[in-house]
């Protein structure tokens, strides 16, 4: 199975190229095309109680789009808002992806939700982390450009709202950017400070901070 990522960073679409046989399992939505002889079928990936803990909680969709090629053929697949894609090979390890990054994955991935406990809790970010593990290609994206941070047993402080994804081998905890004072008029507040060995994909805008720019400028009820 081959990929190409095009038009990056802000309106990226990921092109998968399919031989008669593979599948690639996708976010419900990110369809933008596909050519004849590709079959798609709906499913709720995990089982019923697993596809509705991670809609429900991790902020994706409940069911996924699985995309099965009966002969040589091509798929189109875009996030709903501009932004960045990337791909990452998992050969048996682990990959903890921000609720609502997931965009395709290999069939042979699983998916589930990580509780993220009290630290994910006072992020705002959600308390669930989509929990993916396997061997085969797992692609994410983000709200704008997608920077990729290497880790080699350093310490690497992000802004919460700027996470995409991270390997096993970090850990973070999160907590508040100086005193009460600078939490409160600094514009920033609550970061993650990341530790250990492996690679952190970080998005260069935040949700957050374009619906706190956006919202004065919508127009009022009444």
């Amino acid at each position: 199975m081959q990929h190409e990522i095009m038009y990056k960073p802000a309106y990226t679409l990921l092109e998968m190229r399919l031989e008669a046989g593979e599948r690639i399992e996708a976010e419900a939505g990110a369809m933008v095309y596909m050519s004849p002889g590709i079959e798609i079928t709906t499913k709720a990936k995990g089982g019923v109680l697993g596809a509705l803990t991670r809609g429900l909680l991790g902020g994706e969709s409940f069911f996924t789009n699985t995309f099965t090629a009966k002969s040589k053929g091509i798929v189109g697949l875009a996030p709903p808002y501009q932004g960045d894609i990337a791909h990452h090979r998992l050969n048996g390890e682990t990959l903890y992806i921000q609720s609502g990054s997931y965009i395709a994955s290999s069939p042979e991935l699983s998916l589930d939700t990580k509780w993220g406990g009290a630290k994910s809790f006072f992020s705002r970010e959600g308390l669930f982390l989509l929990k993916m593990g396997g061997a085969g290609d797992a692609y994410v994206s983000s709200f704008g450009a997608i920077h990729e941070v290497k880790l080699k047993g350093e310490t690497f402080t992000i802004d919460t709202g700027h996470m995409v994804a991270f390997t096993e081998g970090l850990d973070y905890s999160v907590k508040r950017v100086g005193g009460l004072k600078s939490t409160v008029f600094s514009g920033e507040g609550l970061v993650a400070e990341f530790r250990g060995t492996g690679t952190l994909y970080l998005q260069t805008r935040s949700m957050n901070s374009f619906l706190d720019w956006l919202v004065p400028f919508l127009p009022k009820p009444g």
